[in-house]
């Protein structure tokens, strides 16, 4: 018999022992004050508990799928946590994934129910998303757009039948079903058990000595939810949660300032917005004891400028992992900037740091297809290239509904142990340090070896006016091209240097590097910025990005086939 174990826990414990702490503070910016609602953690507890309570006796109850699109807010906060005490299933999807991947995740899931803004309802109704298995609808305003109930009269409900206790989930139990954000395909549904969550709690808690009493700004709702479990007050910041990129980076200082912010959760897109103004602005953030920038590769000098605004011992880091498994391995900035910078910009790859605690971390051949068994002597020694496979705690075991996208990415090895294939590139250094070098579907295979974008992108990143580039491959008369679109910016940009004069230092970078001696096309981004996803607004669409290139091609002289030279890994 599995042992009582719901991520709820954690707020009902906190609840107890700390009530008046605040958990939740909804900051609203104004020209001379900053006006505030907030739940303590008795408050959002006993709310919570209503709602558990209310949504039980409408329907919503124990291994109910749920679809929660409700923006950050209170509401969010405790709708969770009440989905998570009454023992149901949030779904949770990135709204701004687009209106067909979206339906498709939703026809997958397969919702017994729905959660959400009146936006969110009137979408459903129009785009009939999972209109066949949806029977229990809730909105958190009028009935008037749709929903059956409103949180309104959940809440009467819950109050009326008294708090409903947790509910006595066990470790292996599914807890919430997290979409992946789809950068390199449609969106996957990863479940999540209340095993992995309480495992992910603990393993942050050790890797960022978090303490009792912080004070959290987090960017990203989904890594928000960590928060109270993790002891923090949690701040929601005034943004569009989907544009990490457009946020006003006045109102995240602001915020950082005003409630002395101890942790600070953002996108490399975000991190890059605010350092900008930060570093041009002599601004600094004392308060703050550590940054965590995750969901993309983070650009050395976007690291080094955010870092101008911290106190010397605080570090940026960059966690390594992935929705189905988070985290695997971790570094800061102090080594980053020191050592491994200079290394990602001769083309060595990113280095990722050393894997955490109860994490195991394997090199194995690369492979389109299914590996249902690992053998552990297949493993890879330090400094040769290939797929980064992981096993530990908060390994995602399956995709809801997606038994193929299952078998490509999980496997077990003799002892029975889950493994999770990454589905990106890497090697060990003779540090035992872990190098990422860009998505397995991203690789180029030409006929001169096959090339990393992370081993690639950098060497063309370090040129003046080039904010950043993409590698793709384009195929002409049967051979696969490398090509490098280039999105200008920065402070040497387009304004100030014309592009042939970029393009022929791109060419003299390739040239000082064994493995892109042979790159000879390059392409100025005409729309002006790359495809990115909408969950971190950093990772490229680089499907897209080829398809443009190879319509660009169709005038252009290809160089001559490239001949082999062992050079590509």
């Amino acid at each position: 018999m599995q042992a009582h174990m719901n991520v709820a826990d954690h707020l009902t414990a906190l609840a107890a022992r700390e009530p008046g702490r605040d958990a939740v503070v909804l900051p609203r910016m104004r020209r001379d004050r900053i006006d505030e609602t907030r739940l303590t953690f008795a408050e959002l507890d006993a709310t919570s508990g209503r709602i558990a309570c209310g949504l039980d006796r409408i329907g919503i109850g124990r291994g109910v799928r749920t679809v929660l699109m409700v923006t950050p807010s209170l509401d969010f906060f405790a709708l969770t946590f009440a989905l998570f005490k009454v023992g149901a299933v949030p779904v949770l999807i990135d709204p701004g994934m687009g209106i067909r991947n979206l339906g498709q995740c939703l026809a997958e899931a397969k919702p017994e129910a729905f959660i959400g803004v009146p936006r969110a309802h009137v979408a459903r109704r129009v785009l009939g998303w999972a209109r066949h298995s949806i029977r229990v609808t809730v909105t958190t305003g009028s009935r008037l757009f749709g929903g059956k109930y409103t949180l309104t009269n959940v809440r009467a409900i819950g109050e009326e039948h008294g708090p409903l206790p947790v509910a006595d989930t066990g470790a292996d139990e599914t807890a919430a079903i997290l979409f992946t954000s789809g950068s390199t395909g449609v969106a996957k549904g990863a479940v999540y058990t209340h095993g992995i969550f309480a495992a992910q709690v603990e393993s942050l808690k050790g890797i960022y000595a978090i303490e009792p009493n912080e004070v959290d700004l987090c960017t990203f709702p989904l890594f928000a939810l960590f928060a109270p479990a993790l002891g923090m007050t949690s701040i929601i910041p005034e943004m569009d949660p989907t544009r990490p990129a457009r946020v006003d980076p006045t109102k995240i200082i602001r915020a950082v300032e005003h409630f002395r912010v101890t942790n600070l959760f953002g996108s490399p897109a975000l991190i890059d917005r605010v350092g900008r103004y930060g570093s041009d602005h002599g601004v600094k953030l004392p308060t703050l004891r550590r940054v965590i920038s995750a969901g993309a590769p983070v650009a050395a000098k976007v690291i080094e400028r955010f870092t101008t605004m911290l106190t010397p011992a605080v570090q940026v880091f960059t966690p390594y992992g992935a929705t189905e498994s988070l985290p695997v391995a971790n570094i800061g900035s102090d080594t980053i900037l020191r050592e491994t910078r200079h290394l990602t910009d001769q083309g060595k790859g990113i280095c990722v740091g050393r894997p955490v605690a109860g994490m195991d971390v394997r090199i194995i051949p690369i492979t389109d297809e299914p590996m249902p068994e690992f053998d552990e002597a297949s493993t890879l020694p330090p400094g040769e290239f290939g797929e980064i496979a992981v096993s530990g705690p908060v390994v995602t075991a399956e995709y809801f509904g997606r038994p193929q996208a299952t078998a490509l990415a999980k496997m077990r090895d003799a002892r029975g142990r889950l493994w999770h294939r990454m589905g990106d590139v890497g090697y060990f250094d003779d540090q035992g340090r872990l190098w990422y070098c860009g998505r397995k579907s991203h690789r180029v295979v030409t006929p001169a070896g096959t090339l990393f974008t992370e081993q690639v992108e950098p060497v063309f990143n370090t040129v003046p006016g080039v904010f950043r580039t993409a590698l793709v491959g384009v195929d002409y008369k049967g051979v696969t091209h490398p090509v490098i679109c280039v999105e200008l910016g920065g402070a040497a940009g387009p304004a100030e240097r014309p592009w042939r004069e970029i393009e022929q230092d791109l060419r003299n970078a390739g040239q000082r590097h064994e493995h892109t001696q042979r790159i000879d096309v390059f392409l100025e981004y005409l729309p002006g910025s790359f495809p990115v996803d909408v969950r971190h607004n950093s990772k490229i669409f680089r499907e897209q990005v080829a398809k443009w290139a190879a319509s660009e091609m169709d005038w252009m002289r290809l160089p001559a086939e490239p001949q082999p030279t062992g050079a590509g890994q």
